[in-house]
């Protein structure tokens, strides 16, 4: 990647680290109801799927080089109906009788959030295709980047989960509120994935 591609490059990152999606709200959703330490604990599981995801896209970008642009659209679909699902499940959460809570959070469910996060998934393959692929086809390349992009996400990621724990008192006055505002945001990342820019 040309140097003169370098603030470009930064910027998507920040932009698609600190946006909502299903990892960011999933660290807020996670502090807001569980505090930071077993927020912290599922994070370090969202790292290490960050970090899973990033090393397949390289590996994919590699092996499929151009031929992968044509399938980004059916991924951004994928990724937009897996939000919504996300979404509906979030609204539906305060709906149900207090007693009845989920699981608590582990690294194991921060894991499985990352690993069926489209929105990483593009955003990992679509950071090595258009900024890497077109000047550099080395593998070496493609892996700084990808080394690079798990420092991107999780950083947020952590923003998100400081946020939650520090309005944890306000999240258990307003529960059906906040649940409500965060399936709105999830609603509106499927749609932002698939609506022509």
């Amino acid at each position: 990647m040309p140097l003169s591609l370098l603030p470009s490059f930064l910027l998507y990152c920040y932009v698609g680290a600190i946006t909502p999606g299903p990892a960011n709200l999933c660290s807020l959703s996670t502090a807001l109801r569980y505090g930071r330490g077993l927020a912290l604990r599922q994070w370090r599981g969202l790292f290490v799927g960050f970090s899973v995801i990033s090393m397949a896209a390289v590996a994919v970008t590699f092996l499929l080089g151009t031929l992968l642009n044509p399938y980004v659209g059916y991924l951004s679909w994928l990724g937009a109906a897996y939000l919504l699902w996300m979404a509906w499940h979030t609204f539906r959460s305060s709906s149900g009788p207090e007693g009845q809570e989920a699981a608590q959070p582990s690294f194991l469910t921060g894991l499985l959030v990352q690993l069926t996060n489209v929105k990483i998934m593009v955003f990992c393959l679509m950071a090595l295709a258009s900024y890497v692929l077109p000047y550099n086809r080395s593998f070496w390349a493609l892996l700084a980047v990808g080394l690079f992009l798990p420092f991107t996400g999780p950083v947020a990621n952590l923003a998100w989960l400081f946020a939650g724990a520090a309005l944890q008192k306000l999240f258990a006055n307003h529960r059906r509120a906040v649940d409500a505002v965060m399936a709105a945001a999830l609603a509106l990342c499927a749609v932002s994935l698939v609506w022509p820019h």
